[in-house]
This record gives structure tokens, sequence and C-alpha cells, in this order.
């Protein structure tokens, strides 16, 4: 039921959340939502670079075809699953359809925001609309289906077609709440409130994100991974990859009208004040000793997160309440020296797992991150994926480990640089990856280290959402036969893709343009191959979870074709055909014995079951039902592993109809944990079958003479 639990109504409105996961009382005028002349200028720009130039990899030409490409993109952007716009809105807006192209070469951006204007008219209604759904009384012993993916549904014909999508959805919502146990009064109050917070949300959104959201429209009209970024979006992308920041250390959240702590970072300033703790709200901010204190209460969230940044060793005070003493408690200023964050969940991490006899290490490498500002100065100490990954197999080392699983799901990639560093752990000298730039050129890119930080048994788990970097990764570990892939077939991202800096050309003074994330060459495999729409296909493959047409590159109307150039010189370390019928075959065996793998494959049919049928219920019996169904499933796995003296998680995945803005801080963050204690059956099998693999060739000369020609030992796979 998770791809229902998201069918609250804040989930419909793509734009306000992407762009604004905010809460405020403020709104921007309409008449603030008019095209600049700076956005102008910096449209024209992401033009000249993306169809003017010969630096992009795909150069389009902006004409009218691919006009019709961005208003499409632009319109699904602002009402993806059609729940707004009437079709004689777009009627109306079809004008516009072959006259994008114009607009941007010539710096008259109205139409776009003319369509979001009328876009901001049609939420106004639809929220009143729903608000006043919320007097009446629903009947939920009607045998009815709700149509919550209207993605390939038409547009609304009349007013009355829209009433009855948004009387389903709003049915929906009451009746999931009133499952969770919640009364009539407090379901009105709570989805009132709700509804009135959509309309405000998408009011609070200014002409820059505006913008910024027509430009990703042009963007991807290009190809999937071209993309603008305003000033504010470039730089937390940036403090992504350099894993760090300047501030007090906490994780902020939106609850009401109050930016509240969600979590505070051990050892930051935040924690060493003593005076702040998970839920406290911040009411004002004031900078330095004696700067006014600003009052935030109902303000945006990034808006409070910039005033509460800063650089290092500066002052910053907050006013800040404890939410258990409600609106009208006590409050009390706190004094905190800023300092530099390191964002250390985000970074590598590792594990011991003992199975089949063997120890094998695990290290989760959620990105390939890199401190690219620190690298351009030349900084000797530069936070980097590789430096950390290199770090913790000393640690595994000095652990005795027999064997290394690197983790890559979910890892989307990140510095292509730090692909190649990272493989050249595992290999000593050699080329890693062939990238073919915008002029037809190829360069071999290798690594140059001369020696190997792991020379022992490895192998690479990865997942429909490796992707980028990570297949580069693991394509190249593959490709030299140096270890075993394992797991889901990869995402198939083939490109590369470069961040430009718009504010580097002339601009009026004080100005910024942002930056342009644009697709600058494609990688290849050192065998030759591409992993776009190709993707890794692992050597030891899990039963997919994702339907790949679905989610990946393939899913993309644009994407790449799948191309092939000449193979680079390297020298292949060894194969694993020779063993891996056996241990397909032992993972089979053993992962059908395996309750919690098994219990995995189990949930990954019934939910791709769930979502191809894009309806739900909205017969209260129906829906009890299939509460009650999977209460009992999930009690009967508890009782199995109690059984077995196995931990149960005591995960309580029965929708509570709340959005997270909705939820007791305390309650989100038990649930998150009790997630982290969930089993991961994928990680426990991955490892056991590197332990079987190791098995497999220690003591057999003739078998590892033909899976590693040139390695003297099983417990050397690569030299």
């Amino acid at each position: 039921m998770k791809k229902r639990i998201a069918l609250a109504l804040t989930a419909l409105l793509p734009l306000a959340i992407a762009l604004a996961a905010t809460q405020s009382k403020t709104v921007t005028p309409v008449s603030e939502l008019v095209p600049t002349e700076a956005q102008g200028q910096a449209g024209n720009l992401v033009y000249q670079l993306l169809s003017g130039s010969n630096y992009a990899y795909r150069s389009l030409p902006l004409d009218d075809a691919l006009s019709a490409v961005i208003y499409d993109n632009y319109l699904e952007s602002l009402d993806g699953n059609k729940l707004f716009f009437l079709a004689s809105d777009i009627a109306r807006f079809d004008a516009y359809k072959t006259t994008l192209d114009d607009a941007i070469k010539n710096r008259q951006l109205d139409p776009p925001f003319d369509i979001f204007k009328t876009y901001l008219t049609r939420v106004d209604e639809r929220v009143a609309y729903a608000r006043g759904l919320l007097k009446q009384d629903f009947d939920f012993s009607i045998d009815e289906n709700y149509l919550y993916d209207r993605e390939d549904a038409p547009w609304a014909a009349s007013v009355k077609e829209l009433d009855e999508i948004w009387r389903q959805s709003v049915k929906n919502d009451v009746l999931r709440l009133k499952l969770a146990g919640r009364s009539m009064p407090e379901i009105r109050e709570t989805l009132d409130k709700r509804y009135a917070l959509i309309g405000e949300r998408v009011h609070q959104l200014r002409g820059d994100e505006v913008f910024e959201n027509f430009m990703n429209a042009y963007g991807s009209a290009i190809d999937p991974h071209t993309s603008y970024m305003s000033p504010r979006s470039a730089e937390n992308f940036n403090m992504s990859m350099r894993l760090s920041l300047e501030g007090v250390g906490a994780v902020l959240q939106v609850q009401e009208d109050f930016v509240v702590f969600r979590t505070i970072m051990p050892g930051s300033p935040a924690e060493k004040s003593g005076a702040i703790r998970p839920g406290d709200r911040v009411l004002a901010v004031g900078q330095g000793e004696s700067g006014p204190m600003v009052d935030v209460v109902g303000w945006r969230i990034d808006d409070v997160v910039d005033k509460i940044r800063g650089p290092k060793g500066s002052v910053v005070r907050l006013d800040v309440q404890s939410m258990s003493e409600g609106e009208d408690g006590p409050h009390k200023v706190v004094r905190i020296v800023r300092d530099k964050i390191k964002m250390e969940e985000q970074a590598a991490s590792k594990k011991i797992i003992d199975t089949e006899g063997k120890r094998i290490g695990v290290i989760e490498l959620p990105a390939f991150y890199l401190d690219f500002e620190a690298a351009r100065r030349g900084d000797a100490d530069v936070r980097s994926a590789t430096t950390d990954v290199r770090r913790l197999l000393q640690d595994l080392k000095r652990e005795n480990v027999d064997g290394v699983v690197i983790d890559l799901r979910d890892n989307g990639g990140g510095s292509l640089l730090e692909a190649i560093e990272l493989t050249g752990l595992f290999i000593d000298l050699g080329p890693v990856v062939q990238v073919r730039s915008a002029d037809g050129e190829i360069e071999v890119d290798a690594d140059e280290d001369a020696g190997v930080a792991w020379t022992g048994p490895m192998a690479v788990l990865v997942n429909r959402s490796s992707a980028s970097a990570s297949e580069i990764f693991a394509a190249a570990i593959q490709d030299y036969g140096r270890g075993l892939i394992i797991g889901g077939t990869t995402f198939g991202k083939g490109t590369v893709q470069t961040m430009v800096d718009l504010d580097r050309f002339p601009r009026p003074e004080g100005v910024q343009f942002g930056e342009l994330k644009m697709t600058v060459a494609q990688f290849f495999r050192i065998d030759g191959g591409t992993t776009q729409n190709a993707a890794v296909v692992p050597d030891v493959p899990f039963p997919a979870s994702i339907d790949g047409a679905e989610y990946g590159e393939s899913m993309f109307k644009n994407a790449l074709p799948y191309t092939q150039i000449e193979p680079a010189d390297f020298r292949r370390l060894g194969s694993f055909k020779a063993i891996t019928p056996e241990l397909i075959s032992r993972h089979q065996q053993r992962s059908a014995k395996d309750l919690e793998f098994s219990w995995w494959l189990e949930d990954v049919n019934f939910f791709k079951a769930e979502n191809e049928s894009k309806t739900i219920s909205l017969n209260e019996n129906v829906r009890l039902q299939e509460r009650n169904a999977m209460k009992a499933k999930r009690q009967a796995r508890d009782a199995q592993r109690k059984a077995l003296g196995m931990k149960t998680p005591g995960l309580d995945d029965n929708d509570d109809g709340l959005q997270a803005s909705e939820r007791a801080i305390g309650t989100q963050v038990a649930q998150e944990n009790a997630v982290k204690d969930l089993p991961d059956p994928l990680l426990n099998e991955s490892a056991a079958i590197l332990a079987d693999a190791i098995a497999l060739l220690e003591g057999n000369r003739p078998l590892l003479t033909q899976v590693f020609p040139q390695s003297p030992s099983a417990r050397i796979w690569a030299q």
C-alpha cells in the first residue's frame, strides 16, 4: 500500500512540492510574477549553450518542434496528474506551443508566466472546492473506485468533471484518516488545514522559481539529465557534493506555521548548546550579538535556513519554543557560534557480516561525493568518496575480513573522477572508462596510481537506482573480472554532465544567473559497450523489484540510444563464468529457505500487482479488509521471527493518513529508526554469495586458474 499512502492532496502539486517545501502566511503578489530582464538574459545564455554551440553533447535547434516538447514538459511539471487545468485552458495555451522557442530567444518570457498564473487560479478553485466538500458526509458503503494515476487520462472537459475527480480524491483522504482511527471532527480539521496550506504553498512561489521550472522544461527537452539551477539550488547541490556546510548542525522541518528542529547532529553547535531539542520551534532569528530578532513564524523553510546558516565562527541567536508548551508557552533565546558541519550520514560507512563460515566486510556508499571547491584550490585534505572508502578498507583489513562488498544500492552517482579513483583502489593501473565528447573525440580515463588498496575478494551490490558513476565503477569491476556484480540491473545512465556557472558571463552588478547542468559527453565501458539504456547486468541477479519500463533510463522518451565503440586496451584479470552457475544455484537454494528474502520477494510481487491497477477502492469494508490483511501479515512475520529468536523490527506500516508535516517529530523519528532496524536480506544474501565464491576458489587451484589466470591464490583475486 505504499503507493496508495502517497495519495494525499499535497502530492498532487508537483511544482509546489518540488520547489517549495514551505509553509507561510505570506504570498507572492501576482503583480510580482512577471519575468525579469535578468531572467531573459539567463534564459538566452541557456539557449546559446544548449542549442547555439557545439558544447552540448546533443545540441538540438531551438525551433517549433523543440518548443512543442518544452510546452508539454512544462505542463507536466505543473499538472502532471491533470487535476487542475481544464481542457479549455489547454486549448488557450496551445497558442504558445510553437512560440516558446521565440520567447526564449527574444528574452520575452511572458508565456510561461501566463500559464503559471492560470495555474494559480485553478489551484485556488480546487482548494476552495475541496474545503467545501469537508462540510458534507461521505457514503463509504458504495462500491466506487478512484483513479489516482491520471497521467494518461484526458484533461477534464468541464468543471463538473473536475469536481467529480476531486470529490473522489477528498473522499479517499477522509477514508484514510477514518481507517486510522480519527474522529470526523479531527478529520475535518486536519484536512481543512492541509488543503488551505496547498493554496498558500503555491502562492508563495516566487518568480525565480517559476523561471527555474520553465528552464528545466527546456533542459529536459534536450535530454533527461540537463537542468537549470537557480543560485540557491546550485549552492544546495554543491553542499551535497562536498558533504559539508557552515551553520548550527541541525535538520529543520515544517510543522504547520512553524519551522522546527527535526534532528540535532551529534557534536554540532546546536547539540553543544544544550538548549535545543527535536521538535522545538524557531520563532525568530538574530544575527551576531546584537542584531535585531526577526520573526520567522510563517516563513518559507528555505528562507529560515538561509538566516540560520552562516560563516564559521559567526554568532546566530535563535528564539526557541518547546513544542510541548503550545503556541502561548514560554520561549528562550539561544546563542550559538556557527561551525563547519560534516554531513556524515551521507558519507561512506562500514559493517561486518559473518556468513557461510566467512567474515565479509560491507562498505555502503550513498554517493560519489567530492569537495570540488577544495579540489580546485589544491587543498591537501580533500573530502571525497575515495578517501573515505580507502580508510574504511584499511579498517576492514585490520579486522581480518575475508572479502568486501561495496554496496551501491540507491547510489545515483556524482563525480566521474571519483568513479575512476574508486576503481583504482581495486585495480593496479589501467583504463576505467572511455568518454566521447560532443566533437566525437574519445578519451580513455585510467587509474594512474600504482598500488591496490584491497587485493582480496570483492563484490558490488547494485539495484535499479544505481546510476551514472555507480555504473562506471560496477562496469569496470565487471569488465576486468575483478569482482562479482550482484543484485538488480542498474539504471542505464551513460551520459556525463558538467556544471556551467552562468555568472561567469557578463551580467549586471549584483545579479546572479545560476548554473546549468548540461550533458557534455557519453561514457563507454572499457569493453566498448555503453551503460546507456543497456545498464549493468549483474553476474548473480536478484528478482527485479522495479519494472524497468517504469523506472530507469529507458522510461525517458528522449534518452540517448545504446551504441558501441572500440574496446580500450586493457588486461582482463579474470572471469566468473566458470562458477556463476554454481553461485546462482546456491543462492536460489539458500534464499528459498531464507524467511526475510522470501518475504521481500512476496512484497515485491504484491506491490507490482498493486501499482498496475492505478485505482483504489473507496469502499470502507474493502479497504478495512486490505488493512487487516496487511496487519495480520506483519504480525505473523513478527511471530515467526520471535519463535526463531530473530529480531522483530516492531514497525507499524499501516497508513496513518497523515502528511509528514502533520506528524509529531518523535513519531517520525521512531518510524525511521524502525525502518533502519528492518532486516536487509539482499545485503545478507550478497555477503553469502561472496562467501560462496571464496569457498569455491579456496584451495581449488584448477578452478582458481580458470577464473583468475593471473592470481596465485584464492585470497588474492588481483595482483
